[in-house]
């Protein structure tokens, strides 16, 4: 049998053996796909009203809020992305292929920016909580550093990182690998597989398909060893202001409390909605044929519910740290109505205030 004969077989069996695949996960990626249609608007509605809140009340322009801001923006660009793709599903056409390669890529940008502006978030905590901690003690004015640098890489390095994706597998035509329509959900699954058409460009688009999954873990490593590091650092910090009884008042106490809040809360919500697509990820790259089992359907179908839903958890997250930090300072205020002057009372009010918008 001739090389071209050898060859063809291999992708008739491969084409065949795909399509098998397709039609046993044919229910898995219905569910799959209304799953993320569901937490991807939920993820919208979540992201867009942290960022109406931060703007309609001038906050975006304080730098407490700014890494916030930038991160819910970053939420819901990602949020939507999820939603077109979803909204893909089951569509024929003739350019779907190169849309959903086009579209998965937009999307590694879009998450691994979400990874670095959640990193961002964290570290401007940090630093906030450092130095009003320090500026509290040695009664020093708040000095604020510059952070236009961090916000501008955590958007600018994912580009980078992804280039060449766009450009090689422009070149090598890797969206011949896309022909199926549960290619646009989420991350995409199964292995490559080659076609009598596209032989020669297999080698180059397999070589992009590992420095994308390799890319992604190493982003979400990263992240996680970094906000690991910075929120036990603040755990430090925050028993410090607890024993810190002679120095800081309770308005500032409350401040603080909500700041560790968010310190914990945030890096859970990170963890929690990108496990599933880690490990998944991990699964295919040390045992392949593992990700069409059932171990693979449940990280797909959890993927699914976490994966989407970072913009709705994360606005769970500010609503509930923003109330408990508004109900303390009502509670401060009231039990202080009684025991102060007049001026004494507003002045209590404005720095409370001023934490608030930490």
């Amino acid at each position: 049998m001739s090389t071209s004969e050898n060859l063809l077989e291999v992708s008739t069996n491969s084409s065949e053996r795909n399509t098998t695949g397709a039609k046993d996960w044919s229910e898995v990626y219905e569910a799959v796909r209304w799953i993320q249609l569901v937490m991807a608007l939920l993820s919208v509605l979540g992201s867009a009203s942290v960022i109406v809140c931060v703007k309609s009340q001038r906050l975006n322009r304080t730098p407490e809020l700014q890494p916030l801001f930038l991160l819910s923006v970053s939420d819901l660009l990602l949020a939507v992305c999820w939603l077109i793709r979803a909204a893909l599903f089951s569509q024929h056409c003739s350019s779907l292929n190169t849309l959903c390669y086009h579209l998965h890529t937009v999307e590694q940008i879009l998450y691994m920016a979400s990874f670095f502006y959640t990193l961002n978030y964290v570290l401007n905590l940090y630093t906030g909580i450092r130095d009003k901690f320090y500026s509290c003690i040695n009664q020093v004015p708040l000095q604020v550093s510059s952070r236009v640098i961090a916000a501008l890489l955590s958007g600018l390095f994912p580009v980078l990182l992804m280039t060449p994706v766009f450009i090689q597998g422009n070149i090598s035509q890797c969206q011949a690998n896309f022909s199926e329509p549960y290619r646009c959900l989420l991350m995409p699954t199964g292995v490559l597989y080659l076609t009598s058409q596209h032989q020669q460009p297999i080698t180059s688009c397999a070589r992009l398909r590992t420095y994308r999954l390799a890319v992604f873990l190493a982003s979400f490593f990263l992240t996680l060893l970094s906000i690991t590091v910075l929120a036990v650092k603040a755990r430090c910090i925050y028993r410090r202001v607890v024993t810190s009884n002679g120095y800081l008042g309770h308005q500032q106490r409350a401040s603080f409390r909500a700041m560790d809040w968010r310190m914990l809360l945030y890096p859970l919500v990170f963890v929690l909605c990108w496990s599933p697509a880690v490990s998944l990820a991990l699964l295919w790259l040390v045992k392949p044929s593992a990700g069409q089992g059932a171990t693979g359907v449940a990280l797909y179908v959890s993927q699914a519910f976490t994966s989407a839903s970072q913009g709705f958890l994360n606005c769970l997250v500010f609503g509930w740290t923003r109330g408990r930090l508004h109900r303390a300072g009502r509670r401060v205020l009231s039990r202080d109505r009684d025991t102060q002057t007049p001026l004494l009372r507003t002045q209590k009010k404005t720095s409370y205030q001023t934490l608030r918008t930490g």
